[in-house]
């Protein structure tokens, strides 16, 4: 697929050397730094090293007073406190993290955890998980990741003399609901100062709250902060600010041999064939999160709590066998209803040339068609809605390209639907069946009048020029510092003109990769593997020089480690 290059402005030259002159650091590394917004010598000290200590204090979000208060209270007064979070991998990891510190506090006889099922019960607070906490005398429900527009069920819940908190990071809406207090640094009268936080980051702020106001000592909350690394990677929230200082620490305690590793964790890395070298933000996004999802997706969502919570090893690889295994099936799920998807787009013409991709099929399985979205979107690149039926109503999940707003879209076809929520990039729809063609045509046309063509070319941003002899370990090890990368800070992208594979060594390995050696002129010879990249082949194996936009990473083969680039793609002059 042809993709748009676009270069990030060279930084400020002089800025570049005063910084490198005060690191003693590469200029590379810190035109890298000062493209992100680093310029000074005291920012870079905090991004390389962050701190604790330096995140911002919990009391400064809305409500967190009122919050902190109500479970103090409850704590005294030795109420029930039922932890209820969504069944996704924020809400599940959001439950595990609060559960667990709260359990110390109010012993395992005053609190418990609800999520609700997908397809009974469906996102959120529902009433009949506020009848089972009524009913079982629990007075104040914690909620997590979910809630923020809840404002009926949570009526409904006072109603019946429960109290809600509730912890979210999704935009509110124009109500906010009864609860005793509403954590959400996306409030417009919310001064928290970082508003990027996961579900179970807010979460986090909630416990950290009520350690200070009480004077617990705060490491047995720091020993959870793995499972807070999971849910800023799996929720794909910026690794910005106060994020990036949680994963960074997350990690840091993920990869410590000095430090047991969680056994639901340990099970799940076992099982994603994580064995070797240190865990990555994209270890736990492509290992951790879908078999975790999966669990909410197809089965019982109290699983993957159950495998979070797990205290032996022998207990967390039995339910994360069962949490596997059903990642398993999610996945012959995905790949059919995928084909059947992608064929629906080839055999019709007009949804070939369509400006957008709207589907449905009645059977298709309502907990893989986020994913069958994003995969029908990595091969058509277009704002993309997929629909199945579930419980007598259309019922889907959208996904944009890069710089179209699709929920604004869904907006604008919003008399069509029932409900529908979301954010730019990626939203939820309901609509009766008698409306799916109806919004098929309308979501086309509100599409084709808005989005530019160049948005319907997949791009990719190239931070700096780099030469392949200046790719060294000592460089590498360099760029390393700037982890972990992720949204917000991503794995920096280089380009190299004029190079040449290396006679004979390039092929095609798999069904679509290049793997080839590559030099310049004025340069030692480097790996380097394409994804995708096998229709360049032909030209390259007749030694015409190319350009490349790649990022920097380590192969190891046989115990063996080398430097090797990772083609983003290849242009032709």
């Amino acid at each position: 697929m042809l993709k748009r290059w676009i270069r990030k402005p060279a930084p400020d030259r002089e800025k570049v050397e005063h910084l490198s002159a005060a690191l003693r650091v590469n200029e590379s590394i810190i035109a890298l730094l000062c493209q992100r917004g680093i310029c000074s010598f005291d920012e870079a000290k905090a991004y390389f090293r962050p701190t604790l200590e330096a995140l911002p204090d919990p009391m400064l979000m809305r409500d967190m007073d009122l919050a902190v208060q109500r479970l103090v209270e409850a704590l005294f007064q030795e109420e029930k406190v039922l932890v209820y979070g969504d069944y996704d991998v924020d809400g599940t990891t959001s439950v595990a993290l609060v559960y667990s510190y709260l359990r110390s506090l109010f012993g395992p006889a005053r609190i418990d955890y609800y999520i609700p099922d997908r397809y009974i019960e469906g996102y959120g607070i529902s009433n009949m998980g506020i009848d089972w906490a009524a009913a079982n005398g629990f007075k104040l429900i914690v909620a997590l990741d979910c809630g923020v527009k809840a404002v009926d069920k949570i009526s409904y819940a006072r109603d019946k003399g429960v109290d809600f908190i509730v912890c979210d990071h999704h935009l509110p809406g124009d109500e906010l609901p009864p609860a005793v207090a509403v954590l959400d640094p996306k409030r417009s009268d919310c001064p928290y100062p970082y508003k990027e936080l996961s579900g179970c980051g807010v979460g986090f702020k909630l416990m950290q709250a009520l350690c200070r106001s009480q004077g617990f000592d705060e490491e047995p909350l720091h020993e959870l902060m793995d499972l807070l690394a999971v849910s800023i990677a799996a929720d794909i929230v910026p690794i910005t600010g106060e994020n990036r200082t949680l994963m960074y620490h997350g990690l840091r305690r993920l990869n410590d041999p000095s430090i047991e590793t969680r056994p639901g964790l340990y099970a799940l890395r076992q099982l994603a064939g994580l064995r070797e070298g240190p865990l990555t933000v994209s270890s736990l996004v492509f290992g951790f999160a879908p078999r975790i999802n999966a669990a909410g997706r197809l089965g019982d969502a109290k699983r993957s709590v159950a495998m979070l919570l797990s205290e032996t090893a022998e207990q967390a690889l039995a339910t994360a066998s069962v949490v596997d295994q059903t990642n398993t099936e999610r996945r012959g799920f995905d790949t059919r209803i995928t084909e059947e998807a992608l064929q629906m787009i080839e055999t019709d013409l007009e949804l070939r040339n369509a400006r957008s991709t709207v589907l449905f099929k009645q059977d298709w399985h309502k907990g893989v068609i986020g994913i069958v979205a994003s995969r029908c979107l990595d091969k058509y690149y277009r704002p993309t809605v997929i629909l199945t039926e579930s419980n007598g109503k259309a019922t889907g999940s959208a996904r944009s390209v890069a710089g179209f707003d699709v929920h604004q879209a869904i907006l604008e076809c919003s008399d069509l639907l029932e409900q529908f929520g979301g954010h730019m990039y990626a939203a939820g729809l309901t609509l009766p069946l008698e409306n799916v063609a109806e919004f098929r045509r309308r979501f086309e046309a509100v599409v084709a009048s808005r989005i530019k063509e160049e948005q319907l070319i997949p791009p990719v941003e190239i931070d700096l020029p780099l030469r392949l002899r200046e790719v060294t370990w000592n460089f590498f090890n360099l760029l390393r510092q700037m982890e972990p990368f992720g949204p917000g800070n991503p794995s920096p992208v280089f380009e190299a003109q004029q190079v040449y594979a290396v006679p004979g060594t390039a092929k095609v390995v798999g069904t679509s990769h290049l793997k080839l050696t590559l030099m310049q002129e004025d340069s030692n010879q480097i790996d380097a593997i394409g994804f995708g990249l096998s229709d360049h082949y032909g030209r390259i194996s007749k030694g015409q020089p190319f350009n490349i936009c790649y990022t920097v990473d380590v192969n190891e083969w046989r115990g063996q480690k080398s430097l090797q680039l990772r083609l983003k793609d290849i242009g032709w002059e």
